[in-house]
């Protein structure tokens, strides 16, 4: 029953809790899971709960879903992976995105006025420092002078959150995947993989990995997990990267991109997720009830 789409689980209930991360990357890597995913947002530090869960749980792939660049210079970004990297024996995937114009511009005091060039300095600084080499750049949104070092540490992979069509460009153009959130299934098939793919061929790279993020729960009441999942993600809705993607899709809120439903059909619906070319599945259950909670695990641990 396995599908053509590694399974992974975002552990966005863990947010605050390191201890929380840690159990939930125990699990998933117990039960075979291919990879565990935590954000970076107003919580726990998403680098250093991976550093530390790392030393503790020893084969899972952890990556970041996603890191925000405004707030670290990539100097010390490119630092602080490659230690988590040297922590976790070479399993970080290192996702990162723009974050927001609310909270760039009202909670960090950043400028917002050119998102996609930030990102393509950003990243012209970040790669090659990640590789171990010197950085000499002098542009307009961002400034790199040196490089760092670290033993035992590799290159993670980079994967850039990216929606429209910039910046997909730009993650396809640097040999980077990307990492979505409630983006449905028909706007992935037409709008986000083909961009991608277009742009990473272009650039002379393989075919790019693309992480989906959805809500999904296995259960026998949908219309409830589908009411619970509305309430929770209900900001979503409203930031303009999202919302734009919602509207590509044809729908209302994050909700209805989620998938609930019983066995049947959450499976036929992740076939028709790897089908659009979605390489990885991260799962944020968001159940109602412990019970519906481990049917979904239960499942989703089978299709991997």
């Amino acid at each position: 029953m396995a599908l053509d789409m590694r399974i992974g689980i975002n552990g966005a209930g863990s947010l605050n809790n390191l201890d929380e991360v840690i159990a939930g990357a125990r699990r998933a890597e117990a039960d075979g899971f291919d990879s565990f995913w935590i954000a970076q947002i107003f919580g726990v530090d998403a680098l250093t709960a991976f550093a530390v869960a790392g030393r503790e749980v020893p084969r899972i792939e952890l990556g970041t879903a996603v890191v925000p660049t405004f707030p670290r210079h990539p100097m010390m970004l490119a630092g602080q992976a490659l230690t988590t990297q040297a922590a976790t024996g070479g399993r970080l995937t290192l996702g990162i995105g723009l974050s927001h114009q609310i909270v760039v511009e009202h909670m960090w005091g950043y400028s917002w006025d050119k998102p996609v060039r930030h990102m393509r300095e950003y990243l012209d600084a970040l790669l090659p420092m990640l590789r171990g080499e010197q950085v000499a750049l002098t542009g307009e949104d961002v400034v790199c002078h040196g490089g760092v070092e670290v033993a035992n540490a590799d290159a993670p992979p980079v994967l850039v959150a990216a929606l429209g069509a910039q910046m997909l460009k730009v993650a396809g153009e640097r040999g980077c995947g990307t990492i979505t959130w409630c983006t449905g299934e028909r706007t992935l098939a037409e709008h986000v993989v083909p961009k991608l793919t277009a742009a990473a061929e272009a650039g002379g790279h393989g075919r790019p990995r693309v992480v989906a993020g959805l809500p999904v729960v296995v259960t026998s009441d949908p219309d409830a997990a589908r009411a619970h999942t509305a309430e929770l993600l209900v900001v979503y809705g409203g930031l303009p990267s999202y919302r734009a993607m919602l509207d590509l899709e044809g729908v209302d809120g994050p909700e209805e991109v989620g998938i609930f439903g019983d066995e049947e059909y959450v499976v036929a619906a992740l076939g028709r997720l790897a089908d659009t070319g979605v390489t990885d599945f991260g799962a944020v259950i968001s159940a109602t009830s412990a019970e519906d909670h481990e049917r979904t695990w239960n499942l989703l641990r089978q299709l991997r």
